[in-house]
């Protein structure tokens, strides 16, 4: 395309709809009303596929007694799906044009996940991890292809920022080869090496310039992942709990777990969205911090709903593992989220010690709860539940002291 023929670009704040192939130039930060394009919601979507099948062989896992392969496998199946979850984020929040061809390779990139999906149960039975690389391959490559074509609308150091993101992603794909070519006890090796070097390609590719990525769109997109994850823990409990009933007419032994279940998970959605973490993002360093962090967040939401099943079938006697074995299964992955979330969201917004340490202390109960037998989920539930209910009250306290100063604060 010449330059006489190429349609002009979209001010920043224009807004971006379907129209014929234009410049992919970056969007302005300040930007107003800037939401989710439907794109990226069935993006999303998409990779609960994923996610499901990730959290199924972890649950096979821990049912076979080989709960520590599993967690391992677990974490690196994650790795791929919200890997290529984030970069393509981020690199919508500043790049999404939403013409033809950027749709397109964007369904790639979705057709990519559910291959990966396909190839999660042979990578973590067979340990054949080819059709899982092949998915993790096509979401990457088509990802490189946005950022070449970016590259081609941009000048100095943006172009160069451009090309060093697309460059770093093919290198990085040649190294996740060695996940199929290389023998087994190799393979934990090279994924710790690789997801280093894939970590390590946005903090080298930003280095002379950064993309004009947009504070409260990231913050909506991470939101709403978590939404779409902790959807995906309720229907995998609730699954679990119906097949558990109609075979083993088992309802008296499985309200406790199923009541508990959903009082983490509404405490999950509480706890996270109490804040507007969108002030926090104010620069890059805050920002990979806190987006690299959603790992964490992410893996430990969807590990809350595997664990909820292994809890679930361990109660009607159809996984053979010890009651503690199945608590720790909900309650670990219940801490680990509760931790992070306090480390990543809350804490830049609590003030004062007991604020501040209300979630830590929660994470440390659930634990503890974990001994607790029979009642170790719902235990958990409830700890968690009186721990939102304890935000809530210290927040009016705190609210109703600033009112109350304000009206004695004499006049100026």
């Amino acid at each position: 395309m010449t330059s006489s023929s190429a349609p002009a670009p979209a001010s920043p704040g224009a807004p971006h709809s379907q129209g014929p192939l234009r410049r992919l130039t970056a969007r302005g930060r300040d930007e107003a009303h800037r939401v989710a394009s439907p794109l990226e919601l069935f993006f999303d979507l998409c990779f609960v596929v994923a996610i499901a099948q990730a959290g199924m062989q972890l649950v096979h896992a821990v049912a076979a007694g080989h709960a520590g392969e599993g967690i391992r496998n677990y974490a690196m199946v994650f790795f791929a799906i919200w890997w290529a979850w984030m970069n393509f984020t981020w690199f919508a929040s500043a790049y999404d044009n939403d013409d033809a061809l950027y749709r397109i390779v964007t369904l790639v990139q979705i057709a990519g996940v559910l291959v990966l999906a396909a190839g999660i149960p042979g990578a973590a039975v067979q340990h054949n991890y080819l059709v899982l690389w092949l998915g993790y391959v096509i979401m990457r490559v088509a990802m490189a292809a946005q950022w070449l074509r970016a590259a081609r609308c941009a000048e100095g150091a943006e172009r160069t920022m451009a090309l060093r993101y697309a460059g770093g992603v093919l290198l990085c794909q040649v190294g996740w080869l060695g996940l199929v070519v290389l023998p087994g006890p190799a393979r934990p090796w090279v994924f710790l090496v690789m997801a280093i070097a894939e970590l390590c390609v946005p903090l080298y590719a930003e280095r002379g310039h950064q993309t004009s990525w947009h504070p409260h769109h990231i913050a909506e997109r991470y939101g709403l992942f978590t939404i779409i994850v902790l959807g995906e823990t309720i229907a995998a409990a609730t699954v679990a709990v119906q097949s558990a009933v109609s075979e083993h007419d088992a309802l008296g032994r499985l309200l406790p777990i199923a009541a508990g279940g959903l009082l983490i998970v509404f405490s999950a959605w509480w706890i996270y969205f109490v804040v507007p973490i969108h002030s926090h993002l104010r620069s890059n360093r805050q920002s990979f911090l806190w987006g690299y962090g959603h790992y964490l967040i992410f893996a430990s939401a969807a590990a809350i709903g595997a664990g909820l099943e292994v809890a679930v079938e361990q109660a009607v006697g159809k996984m053979h593992i010890s009651t503690l074995s199945a608590s720790a299964a909900v309650t670990l992955p219940t801490a680990l989220y509760l931790l992070t979330v306090w480390a990543l969201h809350s804490r830049h917004f609590k003030i004062g010690i007991t604020q501040q340490l209300v979630l830590p202390l929660t994470a440390l109960l659930v634990i503890c709860c974990t001994f607790l037998g029979d009642w170790a989920v719902l235990a958990a539930g409830l700890v968690s539940a009186a721990a939102v209910a304890t935000g809530v009250a210290l927040t009016a306290r705190m609210v109703a002291h600033e009112r109350r100063t304000d009206t004695t604060a004499p006049a100026a």
